[in-house]
Protein backbone atom coordinates (compact mmCIF):
# COMPACT_ATOMS: atom_id res chain seq x y z
CA UNK A 1 0.00 0.00 0.00
CA UNK A 2 2.43 2.47 1.09
CA UNK A 3 4.61 1.67 -2.32
CA UNK A 4 1.32 2.04 -4.65
CA UNK A 5 0.60 5.45 -2.78
CA UNK A 6 4.57 6.66 -3.48
CA UNK A 7 4.27 5.48 -6.83
CA UNK A 8 0.41 7.63 -7.23
CA UNK A 9 1.90 10.51 -5.38
CA UNK A 10 4.92 10.53 -7.59
CA UNK A 11 2.52 10.39 -10.91
CA UNK A 12 0.65 13.42 -9.39
CA UNK A 13 3.69 15.25 -9.25
CA UNK A 14 4.96 14.47 -12.57
CA UNK A 15 1.33 15.49 -14.07
CA UNK A 16 1.68 19.21 -12.52
CA UNK A 17 4.38 20.30 -14.88
CA UNK A 18 3.19 18.70 -17.81
CA UNK A 19 -0.29 20.70 -17.64
CA UNK A 20 2.12 23.52 -16.88
CA UNK A 21 3.87 22.92 -20.29
CA UNK A 22 1.15 22.07 -22.30
CA UNK A 23 -0.21 25.59 -21.33
CA UNK A 24 3.37 27.59 -22.03
CA UNK A 25 3.57 25.31 -25.33
CA UNK A 26 0.19 27.00 -26.95
CA UNK A 27 0.89 28.55 -29.77
CA UNK A 28 0.90 32.58 -30.16
CA UNK A 29 0.20 34.34 -33.06
CA UNK A 30 3.25 36.51 -34.18
CA UNK A 31 1.86 39.53 -36.30
CA UNK A 32 3.23 42.93 -37.63
CA UNK A 33 1.86 46.63 -38.01
CA UNK A 34 3.61 48.48 -40.61
CA UNK A 35 1.94 52.28 -40.08
CA UNK A 36 2.70 55.02 -42.66
CA UNK A 37 1.92 57.46 -40.42
CA UNK A 38 1.65 57.42 -36.49
CA UNK A 39 -0.29 55.49 -34.68
CA UNK A 40 -3.97 56.65 -33.70
CA UNK A 41 -5.39 55.84 -30.27
CA UNK A 42 -8.45 54.82 -31.82
CA UNK A 43 -7.55 53.07 -34.91
CA UNK A 44 -5.16 50.98 -33.00
CA UNK A 45 -7.69 50.69 -30.24
CA UNK A 46 -10.62 49.56 -32.61
CA UNK A 47 -8.02 47.06 -34.35
CA UNK A 48 -7.09 45.50 -30.59
CA UNK A 49 -10.78 45.30 -29.93
CA UNK A 50 -11.53 43.56 -33.19
CA UNK A 51 -8.51 41.10 -32.48
CA UNK A 52 -10.07 40.12 -29.23
CA UNK A 53 -13.87 39.31 -30.81
CA UNK A 54 -11.23 37.07 -32.77
CA UNK A 55 -10.13 35.23 -29.42
CA UNK A 56 -6.62 37.07 -29.57
CA UNK A 57 -5.33 39.10 -27.47
CA UNK A 58 -2.16 40.32 -26.92
CA UNK A 59 0.38 39.41 -23.92
CA UNK A 60 -1.78 35.97 -23.64
CA UNK A 61 -1.49 34.58 -27.46
CA UNK A 62 -1.08 37.52 -29.38
CA UNK A 63 2.74 38.76 -30.18
CA UNK A 64 2.64 41.88 -32.33
CA UNK A 65 5.53 43.62 -33.37
CA UNK A 66 4.84 47.79 -34.54
CA UNK A 67 6.66 50.08 -36.77
CA UNK A 68 5.29 53.49 -37.05
CA UNK A 69 6.84 55.52 -39.84
CA UNK A 70 5.51 58.71 -38.58
CA UNK A 71 4.68 60.02 -42.11
CA UNK A 72 8.45 59.72 -43.03
CA UNK A 73 7.57 57.03 -45.67
CA UNK A 74 11.46 56.36 -47.10
CA UNK A 75 11.37 54.28 -43.64
CA UNK A 76 8.99 52.01 -44.38
CA UNK A 77 11.18 49.67 -46.73
CA UNK A 78 13.22 49.12 -44.23
CA UNK A 79 10.51 48.53 -41.12
CA UNK A 80 8.70 46.06 -43.54
CA UNK A 81 12.45 44.28 -44.21
CA UNK A 82 12.85 44.18 -40.17
CA UNK A 83 9.25 42.49 -39.79
CA UNK A 84 9.77 39.79 -42.48
CA UNK A 85 12.91 38.85 -40.65
CA UNK A 86 10.91 37.88 -37.98
CA UNK A 87 9.19 34.68 -39.24
CA UNK A 88 5.73 36.42 -38.37
CA UNK A 89 2.15 34.53 -39.15
CA UNK A 90 1.00 38.12 -40.94
CA UNK A 91 1.23 41.30 -41.13
CA UNK A 92 -0.95 44.35 -41.52
CA UNK A 93 -0.19 47.36 -43.83
CA UNK A 94 -2.38 50.66 -43.64
CA UNK A 95 -2.02 52.24 -46.59
CA UNK A 96 -0.63 51.85 -50.52
CA UNK A 97 3.20 52.42 -49.70
CA UNK A 98 2.95 50.55 -46.37
CA UNK A 99 0.98 47.50 -48.69
CA UNK A 100 3.44 47.75 -51.49
CA UNK A 101 6.67 48.00 -49.55
CA UNK A 102 5.05 44.66 -47.53
CA UNK A 103 4.67 42.76 -50.71
CA UNK A 104 8.53 43.70 -51.87
CA UNK A 105 9.75 42.45 -48.69
CA UNK A 106 7.41 39.43 -47.87
CA UNK A 107 7.29 38.13 -51.21
CA UNK A 108 3.82 37.75 -53.81
CA UNK A 109 3.76 33.78 -53.56
CA UNK A 110 0.61 32.01 -52.03
CA UNK A 111 3.18 30.62 -49.33
CA UNK A 112 4.70 33.87 -48.49
CA UNK A 113 3.62 35.74 -45.19
CA UNK A 114 -0.17 36.75 -45.66
CA UNK A 115 -0.38 40.04 -45.83
CA UNK A 116 -4.01 42.36 -44.72
CA UNK A 117 -4.45 45.49 -45.78
CA UNK A 118 -6.30 48.23 -43.83
CA UNK A 119 -7.71 50.76 -46.24
CA UNK A 120 -5.83 50.76 -49.68
CA UNK A 121 -7.16 53.02 -52.25
CA UNK A 122 -7.66 50.53 -55.78
CA UNK A 123 -5.38 47.73 -55.14
CA UNK A 124 -6.60 46.02 -58.21
CA UNK A 125 -5.21 49.05 -60.45
CA UNK A 126 -2.42 49.07 -58.78
CA UNK A 127 -1.70 45.36 -59.58
CA UNK A 128 -1.29 44.66 -55.81
CA UNK A 129 -3.86 41.90 -56.12
CA UNK A 130 -5.82 40.32 -59.24
CA UNK A 131 -9.56 40.80 -58.27
CA UNK A 132 -11.54 41.82 -55.27
CA UNK A 133 -13.27 38.42 -55.36
CA UNK A 134 -9.90 35.83 -56.02
CA UNK A 135 -7.17 38.45 -55.06
CA UNK A 136 -4.12 35.58 -55.42
CA UNK A 137 -1.25 35.57 -54.16
CA UNK A 138 -0.57 36.47 -50.35
CA UNK A 139 -2.41 39.85 -49.74
CA UNK A 140 -5.99 40.42 -48.64
CA UNK A 141 -7.97 42.71 -46.78
CA UNK A 142 -10.22 46.06 -47.49
CA UNK A 143 -9.85 48.37 -50.48
CA UNK A 144 -11.04 51.60 -49.65
CA UNK A 145 -13.00 52.96 -52.63
CA UNK A 146 -11.40 56.65 -52.11
CA UNK A 147 -10.70 56.84 -55.96
CA UNK A 148 -14.16 55.91 -56.56
CA UNK A 149 -15.95 58.68 -54.36
CA UNK A 150 -14.06 61.23 -55.92
CA UNK A 151 -16.91 62.95 -57.52
CA UNK A 152 -19.21 62.80 -54.55
CA UNK A 153 -16.31 64.07 -52.22
CA UNK A 154 -15.62 67.46 -54.77
CA UNK A 155 -19.26 67.88 -55.17
CA UNK A 156 -19.81 68.05 -51.54
CA UNK A 157 -17.29 70.64 -51.79
CA UNK A 158 -18.51 72.90 -53.90
CA UNK A 159 -21.82 73.07 -52.51
CA UNK A 160 -20.24 75.04 -49.93
CA UNK A 161 -17.76 77.23 -52.19
CA UNK A 162 -19.14 80.25 -54.37
CA UNK A 163 -18.81 79.28 -58.12
CA UNK A 164 -17.28 79.72 -60.51
CA UNK A 165 -13.99 78.89 -58.09
CA UNK A 166 -10.58 77.56 -58.53
CA UNK A 167 -10.15 74.77 -55.78
CA UNK A 168 -6.11 73.83 -55.40
CA UNK A 169 -6.05 69.86 -54.83
CA UNK A 170 -3.24 69.18 -52.68
CA UNK A 171 -1.49 66.02 -54.18
CA UNK A 172 1.75 63.97 -53.77
CA UNK A 173 3.25 63.38 -57.00
CA UNK A 174 5.20 60.17 -56.20
CA UNK A 175 1.98 58.76 -54.55
CA UNK A 176 0.83 55.87 -56.98
CA UNK A 177 -2.72 56.45 -56.63
CA UNK A 178 -3.20 60.42 -56.78
CA UNK A 179 -2.77 60.76 -60.38
CA UNK A 180 -5.59 58.35 -60.57
CA UNK A 181 -7.42 60.45 -58.02
CA UNK A 182 -6.90 63.69 -60.02
CA UNK A 183 -7.83 62.54 -63.53
CA UNK A 184 -11.17 61.15 -61.57
CA UNK A 185 -11.97 64.72 -60.73
CA UNK A 186 -11.50 66.64 -63.84
CA UNK A 187 -14.58 65.51 -65.64
CA UNK A 188 -16.68 66.43 -62.45
CA UNK A 189 -14.88 69.77 -61.84
CA UNK A 190 -16.03 70.83 -65.25
CA UNK A 191 -19.39 70.14 -64.95
CA UNK A 192 -19.57 71.55 -61.40
CA UNK A 193 -17.67 75.05 -62.63
CA UNK A 194 -14.76 74.64 -60.80
CA UNK A 195 -11.32 74.82 -61.64
CA UNK A 196 -8.56 72.76 -60.67
CA UNK A 197 -5.05 73.31 -59.51
CA UNK A 198 -2.19 71.26 -58.41
CA UNK A 199 -0.24 72.29 -55.85
CA UNK A 200 2.45 69.78 -54.64
CA UNK A 201 3.30 68.58 -50.98
CA UNK A 202 4.68 65.27 -49.79
CA UNK A 203 7.40 62.90 -48.26
CA UNK A 204 9.87 65.66 -47.44
CA UNK A 205 9.94 68.35 -44.60
CA UNK A 206 6.33 69.69 -43.72
CA UNK A 207 7.99 72.60 -42.97
CA UNK A 208 9.12 73.42 -46.20
CA UNK A 209 6.41 71.63 -48.16
CA UNK A 210 3.08 72.23 -46.94
CA UNK A 211 3.67 76.42 -46.88
CA UNK A 212 5.02 76.17 -50.24
CA UNK A 213 1.77 74.30 -50.79
CA UNK A 214 -0.62 76.75 -49.69
CA UNK A 215 2.02 79.54 -50.91
CA UNK A 216 1.31 78.18 -54.42
CA UNK A 217 -2.28 77.97 -53.93
CA UNK A 218 -2.85 81.60 -52.84
CA UNK A 219 -0.79 82.32 -55.93
CA UNK A 220 -3.39 80.48 -57.91
CA UNK A 221 -6.30 82.74 -56.15
CA UNK A 222 -7.84 79.38 -55.17
CA UNK A 223 -10.93 79.45 -53.08
CA UNK A 224 -10.41 76.13 -51.50
CA UNK A 225 -8.55 73.44 -50.50
CA UNK A 226 -8.95 69.59 -51.67
CA UNK A 227 -6.72 67.02 -49.91
CA UNK A 228 -6.40 63.56 -51.67
CA UNK A 229 -6.53 60.41 -49.32
CA UNK A 230 -3.98 57.44 -48.95
CA UNK A 231 -1.25 59.68 -48.08
CA UNK A 232 0.29 58.70 -45.03
CA UNK A 233 2.41 62.31 -44.72
CA UNK A 234 -0.84 64.04 -44.85
CA UNK A 235 -2.27 62.34 -42.38
CA UNK A 236 0.51 62.51 -39.92
CA UNK A 237 0.86 66.43 -40.59
CA UNK A 238 -3.21 67.07 -40.23
CA UNK A 239 -2.28 69.59 -37.79
CA UNK A 240 -0.35 71.88 -39.95
CA UNK A 241 -2.50 71.58 -42.98
CA UNK A 242 -5.67 72.69 -40.86
CA UNK A 243 -3.71 75.36 -39.45
CA UNK A 244 -2.54 76.78 -42.77
CA UNK A 245 -5.76 76.85 -44.33
CA UNK A 246 -6.94 78.62 -41.69
CA UNK A 247 -4.69 80.87 -42.15
CA UNK A 248 -4.86 81.60 -45.57
CA UNK A 249 -8.77 81.11 -44.63
CA UNK A 250 -9.39 78.76 -47.32
CA UNK A 251 -12.14 76.35 -47.06
CA UNK A 252 -11.00 72.84 -47.17
CA UNK A 253 -12.20 69.12 -47.79
CA UNK A 254 -10.51 66.04 -46.34
CA UNK A 255 -11.37 62.38 -46.90
CA UNK A 256 -10.73 61.64 -43.21
CA UNK A 257 -12.98 62.90 -40.44
CA UNK A 258 -9.35 62.91 -38.35
CA UNK A 259 -8.70 65.87 -40.26
CA UNK A 260 -12.25 67.51 -39.36
CA UNK A 261 -11.81 66.71 -35.58
CA UNK A 262 -8.53 69.01 -35.89
CA UNK A 263 -10.29 71.56 -37.19
CA UNK A 264 -11.06 71.14 -40.71
CA UNK A 265 -14.32 72.26 -42.41
CA UNK A 266 -15.51 68.85 -43.62
CA UNK A 267 -15.18 65.53 -45.24
CA UNK A 268 -16.47 62.74 -46.34
CA UNK A 269 -14.98 59.16 -46.72
CA UNK A 270 -14.82 55.76 -44.74
CA UNK A 271 -14.29 55.22 -41.01
CA UNK A 272 -11.08 54.05 -40.08
CA UNK A 273 -12.28 52.95 -36.30
CA UNK A 274 -14.34 50.64 -38.89
CA UNK A 275 -11.54 49.48 -41.41
CA UNK A 276 -9.36 48.67 -38.78
CA UNK A 277 -11.77 46.43 -36.46
CA UNK A 278 -13.01 44.76 -39.58
CA UNK A 279 -9.07 44.29 -40.15
CA UNK A 280 -9.39 41.56 -37.27
CA UNK A 281 -11.59 39.03 -38.60
CA UNK A 282 -8.76 38.33 -41.84
CA UNK A 283 -6.03 38.05 -39.13
CA UNK A 284 -8.64 35.55 -37.71
CA UNK A 285 -9.35 33.46 -40.14
CA UNK A 286 -5.31 33.33 -41.26
CA UNK A 287 -5.01 32.37 -37.77
CA UNK A 288 -7.39 29.52 -38.47
CA UNK A 289 -5.54 27.94 -41.67
CA UNK A 290 -7.31 30.34 -43.89
CA UNK A 291 -5.19 30.80 -47.35
CA UNK A 292 -5.23 34.79 -48.14
CA UNK A 293 -5.31 34.70 -52.18
CA UNK A 294 -8.97 32.92 -51.29
CA UNK A 295 -10.13 35.96 -49.51
CA UNK A 296 -12.85 38.14 -50.81
CA UNK A 297 -11.21 41.36 -50.64
CA UNK A 298 -13.90 43.81 -48.68
CA UNK A 299 -15.24 47.41 -49.61
CA UNK A 300 -16.25 49.81 -47.12
CA UNK A 301 -20.29 50.23 -47.49
CA UNK A 302 -20.64 52.84 -45.22
CA UNK A 303 -19.13 56.60 -45.47
CA UNK A 304 -18.97 59.58 -43.27
CA UNK A 305 -19.78 63.01 -43.80
CA UNK A 306 -18.49 65.20 -41.26
CA UNK A 307 -18.91 68.92 -41.03
CA UNK A 308 -17.12 71.62 -38.46
CA UNK A 309 -19.93 74.63 -38.19
CA UNK A 310 -17.36 76.52 -35.84
CA UNK A 311 -14.72 76.57 -38.53
CA UNK A 312 -17.11 77.40 -40.70
CA UNK A 313 -18.19 79.90 -38.88
CA UNK A 314 -14.83 81.45 -38.54
CA UNK A 315 -15.04 81.43 -42.57
CA UNK A 316 -18.06 82.84 -42.72
CA UNK A 317 -18.96 80.10 -45.03
CA UNK A 318 -23.18 79.17 -44.83
CA UNK A 319 -23.80 75.47 -45.15
CA UNK A 320 -26.57 74.26 -46.96
CA UNK A 321 -29.30 72.42 -45.03
CA UNK A 322 -29.30 69.84 -47.26
CA UNK A 323 -25.54 69.01 -46.23
CA UNK A 324 -25.98 69.20 -43.15
CA UNK A 325 -29.07 67.09 -42.52
CA UNK A 326 -26.90 64.14 -44.34
CA UNK A 327 -24.05 64.30 -42.25
CA UNK A 328 -23.08 62.04 -40.15
CA UNK A 329 -21.80 64.40 -37.15
CA UNK A 330 -21.68 68.01 -37.20
CA UNK A 331 -19.29 69.72 -35.15
CA UNK A 332 -20.46 73.04 -33.35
Amino acid sequence: MQRRAAILSCAALLSIPAMGMAQSAEKKLRIGLLFGDAPLRHEEQALLEGLREQGLVEGKNLVIERRYAEGRVQLVPGFARELAAMNLDAVISTCTPTTRAAQQAFGTTPSSTPIVMAAVADPVGQRLIASLARPGANITGLSSQAEEIMPKMLGLFASVLARPTTVAVLVDTSSAVHPRMWQALGPVAQKLNLKLVQVEAGRKPSDVQLPAAFEAAVREQAGGIFVLPDEPFFLVNRAGIVALAAKHRLPAFYGLREFVDDGGLMSYGESMRTAYRSVASYIGKVAAGGRPGDMPVAQPTEFELVVNMKTAKMLGLTIPQTVLVSADEVIR
